[in-house]
């Protein structure tokens, strides 16, 4: 069977917003990974995947395990799994890799896959952010600031990183539904640029997630960009198999 690379993004598993049907989403997520563990060669989780996570130095939070088990079930196969954070599964340190072994990665990723060259982001990180939107993720991810945090007990912090998540996600995400331009959009831009600055090893493919919306546009002779929608209304996620790179929606039944 010829194998595949796989992409999903944006599942904000543990959202206080999707309570109601958190199980009944973590076990569409392990179908959708159990119905890929034969043809799967590698699996890209782009960002989001978790709508927190913060990982403390002898203790990890509650839940997710039919979603851990299931990746854990997909490495112990053979498939290479790669983490790449967003701005909610910021804080993800050694104990994921280590128990179901795969790579974690702060930042974008260009790597080639099937012999093709990819540029992997979540994608907070691209096009223009606002003052605010800087500061708070530089305060996130400074190492200081994750011990101080990491002293307050999460009966505190655990509830609050729900509500800011809540809140964020009521504030944000306007373009959700939105139609994209391409001669203005940012992710576009930033690929043609990208590819400008890198004419040695052009990328051919891009792949976001972190705006919640489907989007697939080939630039001839250049490049094509690729945001893989999100598991929240969507539940989709894109597919390599050498040759093209579409995306698809889950269908669990």
């Amino acid at each position: 069977m010829a194998k595949r690379a796989y992409f999903i993004s944006d599942l904000h598993l543990g959202a206080s917003y999707m309570a109601p049907v958190q199980r009944q989403r973590e076990i569409m997520l392990c179908n959708f990974l159990d119905s890929i563990a034969d043809d799967a060669d590698c699996l890209y989780l782009v960002g989001d995947i978790l709508d927190y996570w913060f990982e403390y130095r002898n203790v990890v939070p509650r839940g997710y395990v039919r979603f851990f088990g299931a990746l854990a079930r997909l490495a112990d196969r053979g498939v290479k799994i790669t983490w790449l954070i967003g701005n909610h599964d910021i804080w993800i340190f050694d104990y994921l890799p280590n128990e179901i072994g795969m790579k974690v990665v702060d930042g974008p990723l260009v790597e080639e896959i099937f012999g093709s060259r990819f540029y992997i982001a979540h994608g907070d990180g691209c096009g223009k952010r606002t003052l605010g939107f800087r500061f708070i993720r530089s305060i996130f991810r400074n190492p200081i600031c994750q011990k101080l945090y990491a002293a307050i007990h999460p009966r505190w912090t655990i509830p609050f990183a729900h509500s800011w998540s809540s809140h964020s996600r009521k504030a944000g995400y306007k373009d959700e539904l939105s139609e994209i331009s391409p001669q203005d959009d940012p992710y576009l831009k930033f690929a043609l640029d990208y590819n400008l600055q890198h004419p040695e090893a052009p990328a051919a493919h891009f792949v976001f997630g972190h705006r919640h919306i489907i989007y697939n546009y080939t630039v001839p002779g250049n490049c094509q960009v690729v945001i893989l929608g999100d598991w929240i209304n969507h539940f989709t996620y894109g597919v390599f198999d050498g040759k093209t790179l579409e995306i698809y929606r889950f269908n669990d039944k």
